[in-house]
């Protein structure tokens, strides 16, 4: 679920900051630049693990700042395919069940993932697992806030960087389209999972 990713990075230090500890200064820039963001076919970046190399530091006129080019290995939420995760349900749609993992939101289950047969239950908004017995078919509601294991199946990553538009009747076009779809950078796509244990 958690990974060592190595990165590279020139860190710039501001002035004031040099009364301390260069490897302090440097920990502090590189978690308020990358800790809970998601770097594109990387992951979500949790916090910096360790510093494995400094090189020169610069200084360039016009600007007093260092700029230093740091090598080190920084926590990654990047769970691999098949991987077996334990979740919450966080809500439910005609789209599938959406699933958290508390510092993690943006995980979906789709309608032909779940295990079947499945319907969507309009009034109560949930979906309904018709789990066949000898008695016959029992209704396992999948509520709101309960604890679901998955697996998963896909990823998918989106390239939410800003782009200036190519000319002036597209910006006014396609303004309110942008402002009403807005994607998350990185999804996971799972399906349920029911491990059955034999004793």
């Amino acid at each position: 679920m958690f990974v060592l990713v190595e990165m590279t990075d020139t860190v710039r230090i501001p002035p004031w900051q040099f009364e301390r500890k260069l490897n302090e200064s440097i920990a502090e820039e590189l978690n308020k630049k990358l800790a809970n963001k998601v770097v594109y076919n990387v992951g979500l970046c949790i916090c910096l693990y360790d510093i494995t190399k400094l090189e020169d530091s610069y200084i360039f006129p016009g600007d007093g700042a260092s700029h230093t080019k740091v090598h080190f290995r920084y926590v990654v939420f990047h769970p691999f395919l098949d991987e077996i995760l334990i979740g919450e349900i966080k809500s439910c749609s005609q789209d599938g069940v959406h699933v958290s993992l508390g510092f993690f939101d943006d995980i979906v289950i789709p309608p032909e993932s779940l295990q079947q047969p499945a319907k969507f239950d309009e009034a109560e908004q949930v979906w309904v697992w018709e789990y066949e017995t000898e008695e016959g078919a029992h209704d396992l509601y999948m509520d709101i806030g309960e604890e679901i294991r998955f697996r998963v199946m896909d990823e998918t990553f989106v390239d939410t960087s800003p782009t200036g538009p190519s000319s002036a009747e597209a910006s006014t076009s396609n303004a309110t389209e942008e402002v009403q779809k807005k994607e998350a950078p990185y999804t996971l796509v799972v399906t349920t999972c029911i491990i059955h244990i034999a004793l």
